[in-house]
């Protein structure tokens, strides 16, 4: 982009700026990626005034942070690769953790004077909702190389300086741990620059994966000494190393927030079963779990009554929201995702966010009863509803109504709820009615939507006048 084209842009960006520093509607949008960028920025409370990134880590607490670090191996490759750059232009070269925290920076003595007055220095944090659109930051929130011009940074202070970056992936556990950046003067950084980062960034990445077959390597040694080779291989991460040749467990086994090298624990693996986790050496053997009968997650969701959940030995009363996730994923056991538990929740207005929130608080309760990735029930279910359902399907005329103490949670509002409380209000009704029999149209008629069915009542009413249940049906038709 020539410099006349860059001046165009930069008046652009400073009408969409000064917009959204007011809250108003932006005149004119940057490109796509930096206007995303803008959102979550001011979502995040960002305010464009800020002057410089924040402090968040005890100098003291550097040395330890840089020398646990995957990259700090790594380090002399990329500085290799670009501190010369850094040299001779005067720009700085940053290594951030990913966490956007700064690790690592070289450059010379002018340009780094200039990054110390906006805290880009160790310690200080350049993620984006600290200091809304910046190179590091929008790099790691993007997941991809990206090159923030002048004026596209949200924070005006920024605004004469320009940085090219690239998030680092670790290819053993699949998550971005840092982020490595070049930033200068605006006229000075050429935005070509973002294809060098993202070359050092690639290299880095490279250098890491042959740091992991190499593990894996010796890791696997040690298995096949093993006599019978009992169990999976599992690297400290969960990545299979050996012993699935079918494939059934996909290439990483979850772990959890808690793996542990201490004494054996349980994972559930994707199909559902639940497995065993033994440390070995530097990895994992995974082995089945002993053979039991899983507990019972028992659903009480019918009725007026609060709605309550047995699992095992263990009864809890639930929260409306929390029955309706479980609702859900007892009538769709194949699982649903978090996009799709909130659509049948809230209809168009959910969020994923919030149903994750409350998957999270409802699994600390039932802890193995649920897996992720999609959710869904990973134990036997007995609900109520679900009962009533096969009720209604068999040869005994009044048995449906016995089972039917009122709709499913009467409180609900969640559209998928509503469509099968109504379905399964009018089926009942139907079997009730159609055979007639006096116990199923007296116990329907304990129910609320029953107690003023008036052809209900009527069918009562005409029993026998020795029958008490004709008696209270005709008090109600009077009433």
């Amino acid at each position: 982009m020539s410099y006349a084209h860059l001046d165009a842009y930069s008046r652009l960006l400073r009408g969409a700026h000064e917009a959204a520093a007011a809250g108003r509607a932006w005149p004119h949008s940057p490109r796509r990626l930096i206007k995303a960028s803008w959102r979550r920025s001011l979502d995040a409370g960002i305010d464009p005034e800020g002057k410089s990134a924040p402090l968040v880590c005890d100098p003291s607490s550097i040395r330890d942070m840089r020398a646990s670090h995957p990259l700090q191996p790594l380090l002399p490759l990329l500085a290799q690769t670009l501190s010369g750059l850094a040299d001779e232009t005067g720009h700085v070269m940053i290594v951030t953790d990913g966490d956007g925290r700064v690790l690592w920076r070289e450059g010379n003595g002018a340009g780094l004077r200039r990054a110390d007055q906006i805290g880009l220095a160790a310690g200080h944090q350049w993620a984006e909702h600290n200091v809304g659109t910046n190179g590091i930051g929008t790099a790691l929130a993007a997941r991809r190389p990206v090159h923030v011009y002048t004026h596209e940074h949200l924070m005006r202070v920024l605004h004469i300086w320009s940085c090219s970056a690239a998030p680092i992936t670790d290819p053993d556990s699949g998550r971005v741990i840092g982020c490595v950046d070049v930033s200068g003067t605006a006229r000075a950084l050429h935005p070509a620059t973002v294809a060098l980062v993202s070359a050092a960034a690639k290299l880095a990445e490279t250098q890491l994966a042959l740091r992991m077959l190499e593990r894996d390597e010796r890791l696997r040694r040690r298995y096949e000494a093993l006599r019978g080779r009992p169990g999976v291989l599992l690297s400290a991460t969960g990545r299979v190393i050996s012993g699935d040749p079918a494939g059934d467990l996909g290439e990483r086994v979850h772990l959890g927030d808690r793996a542990t090298r201490c004494g054996d624990r349980r994972v559930i693996l994707r199909d559902g079963t639940t497995a065993l986790l033994e440390p070995f050496s530097d990895g994992f053997l995974l082995r089945p779990a002993p053979s039991a009968a899983p507990p019972v997650l028992t659903l009480s969701f019918l009725g007026e009554g609060p709605p309550t959940a047995a699992y095992g030995d263990r009864a809890r009363p639930l929260s409306l929201r929390h029955a309706e996730i479980l609702t859900l994923l007892a009538l769709h056991p194949h699982g649903l995702t978090a996009e799709q538990l909130s659509f049948h929740l809230y209809g168009d207005a959910g969020n994923p966010v919030t149903i994750r929130a409350e998957i999270h608080r409802l699994r600390a309760q039932l802890g193995e009863a649920i897996a992720a990735k999609p959710y869904r029930l990973t134990c036997p279910v007995e609900a109520d509803f679900l009962t009533l359902r096969r009720l209604l399907s068999s040869n005994e005329p009044a048995a449906p109504a016995r089972a039917y103490p009122g709709p499913l949670l009467p409180r609900s509002e969640s559209p998928e709820i509503r469509r099968e409380r109504d379905e399964l209000e009018a089926q009942v009704r139907a079997c009730v009615l159609r055979h007639g029999e006096p116990d199923g149209l007296w116990a329907y008629a304990q129910t609320c939507n029953g107690r003023d069915d008036y052809e209900v009542l009527e069918r009562l009413a005409a029993l026998p006048e020795t029958d008490l249940r004709a008696a209270a049906a005709r008090t109600r038709l009077l009433s």
